[in-house]
């Protein structure tokens, strides 16, 4: 399955190459562009036990891959997980205008 993951900090790269991982073709979109330089040339720009290896794995082998290209990623996934972080209102509520 092609699946977009929208994010790429703690929950979103993780989710994302654990979705690679069993299997499914993912792109990983993310707005700032030196994050997804630094995915593209092999790094991550987060630290999680074993991530690094597990990212390299599945890029690899073309079932993990990154762009900053909004289009690009809306059109390519049959699911869109969108994981971006979400500040709190004044009153404490969840601020979903982004």
């Amino acid at each position: 399955m092609k699946i977009t993951v929208i994010g790429t900090g703690y929950v979103g790269l993780v989710t994302g190459t654990c979705l690679a991982e069993v299997g499914n073709e993912v792109l990983c979109l993310d707005l700032d562009p030196k994050k997804i330089d630094t995915l593209k040339a092999g790094g991550i720009p987060i630290f999680e036990p074993g991530l690094q290896d597990m990212v390299n794995r599945n890029v690899a082998a073309g079932r993990l891959s990154f762009t900053t290209d909004i289009e690009e990623s809306v059109a390519y996934g049959e699911i869109q997980f969108i994981a971006v972080g979400t500040p709190p209102d004044e009153d404490g509520s969840a601020d979903l205008q982004y």
